[in-house]
């Protein structure tokens, strides 16, 4: 089967670019009613999958003594989305991805973040699509 036929568009896909601003990242979110959403660059290159935990972490950060303490909130307009991701949670799949692929990954995650062949991200295909396709095809 041809992924293309579950992608979602980027066009179509909520996104934050890695220079906005955490209160940005998470008004998007907030309006968007999701939990999680890919980051990517100005260049349109895919970075990593940004949740509501990644910015709690950040906002309730250890002290020293190992007690939590709050980071001021008008830092999170100050600090960048790029400032406190680390690693990608959520990697994508290419456009060549197998069926096979999808559903592993799709066991695993809301949605599937897929990208091109010079690595731009190009959309996502959601487990509701791919549950979809594969209940359309059972019988």
């Amino acid at each position: 089967m041809n992924i293309a036929f579950l992608l979602q568009p980027k066009s179509d896909t909520a996104f934050l670019y890695d220079d906005f601003t955490l209160r940005q990242g998470l008004e998007k979110m907030r309006h968007h009613g999701y939990t999680a959403i890919p980051v990517i660059d100005r260049e349109g290159k895919y970075i990593t999958t940004i949740s509501e935990g990644d910015f709690l972490w950040f906002i309730l950060r250890d002290s020293e003594d190992g007690n939590l303490q709050e980071v001021p909130l008008q830092n999170l307009e100050k600090t960048q989305i790029k400032d406190i991701i680390h690693t990608d949670k959520n990697p994508p799949v290419p456009i060549t991805a197998t069926t096979d692929e999808l559903v592993e990954r799709g066991m695993e995650q809301n949605f599937i973040p897929v990208v091109d062949d010079w690595g731009s991200f190009i959309g996502i295909i959601t487990r509701r699509n791919l549950l979809e396709r594969f209940a359309k095809y059972k019988d």
